[in-house]
């Protein structure tokens, strides 16, 4: 395929899946829940967290966070007491378990009571078509509070040649404001041409079959390379082809 037609057919793809129709078997349909900014981000960053395996396990894994909190993870955020936070002991999805959910919602709480919020933190060390530094240096203040070392694999660091898949995911999520129904587009200091794509075992499948990547690996460079393609393809949304590498991979089987 010539750069023009590969545009056009991934054009194509982006059309197909990016609609609201998408959202009944994405864990993006937990943020879809709740109409507070805030509840949102915090429904959207957990569910992001959890978001590998089975889909249908993250779904119901991310329902039930959402029920541990009383279907107000803002509010459970801010102003949940201590006991309240020992019934979270008992979840688990995968290897992120019970203390891990606690150390997440004692970030969070820091997050939203010293920094500003999610998107203030994601917003500092915005480098040019790049949020990898600024993902990193959030992780930082992610674990500023007491933790459990365990718990900082479950965010990913790009700058240790992680691809940070779910964390880039979360961000398409809020940053992207196509009007289609599907991403939020509620955080308005980040701009999408600095997003990057969500790479995993399907994107890059796809994205390799039609020499957007070359890299063996789905890591941090691997990222690069791509999201250095898909910027060739649209300059000011190139995370858009998300949307494309995902569903040619896991609907069409590509």
């Amino acid at each position: 395929m010539t750069n023009s037609e590969l545009k056009s057919f991934l054009d194509e793809k982006v059309e197909l899946y990016n609609n609201p129709k998408f959202i009944e078997s994405d864990p993006i349909q937990i943020p879809h829940a709740f109409s507070l900014k805030e509840d949102i981000e915090i429904a959207g960053f957990l569910s992001a967290t959890i978001a590998w395996g089975n889909r249908k396990m993250i779904i119901n894994n991310a329902k039930k966070m959402m029920d541990f909190m009383g279907n107000s993870p803002y509010d459970f955020v801010l102003n949940h007491q201590d006991y309240q936070l020992e019934k979270l002991e008992n979840f688990v999805h995968r290897t992120f378990n019970g203390g891990d959910m606690i150390t997440f919602v004692k970030g969070l709480q820091n997050i939203y009571t010293n920094h500003n919020g999610l998107e203030a933190v994601f917003s500092k060390n915005i480098e040019k078509d790049s949020m990898q530094k600024s993902i990193s240096e959030f992780k930082k203040v992610f674990f500023e509070i007491n933790h459990q070392n365990r718990t900082q694999k479950h965010i990913s660091d790009p700058l240790n040649n992680s691809a940070a898949k779910r964390i880039n995911m979360f961000l398409r999520w809020m940053v992207r404001n196509d009007k289609k129904g599907v991403d939020f587009g509620i955080w308005k200091t980040i701009p999408t041409s600095a997003l990057s794509c969500p790479l995993d075992v399907h994107s890059g499948n796809v994205a390799r079959k039609l020499e957007l990547l070359s890299r063996k690996q789905n890591d941090a460079k691997a990222l690069s390379e791509l999201d250095s393609s898909l910027r060739k393809l649209d300059a000011n949304d190139p995370v858009k082809y998300d949307f494309a590498l995902f569903g040619l991979g896991v609907f069409e089987k590509f």
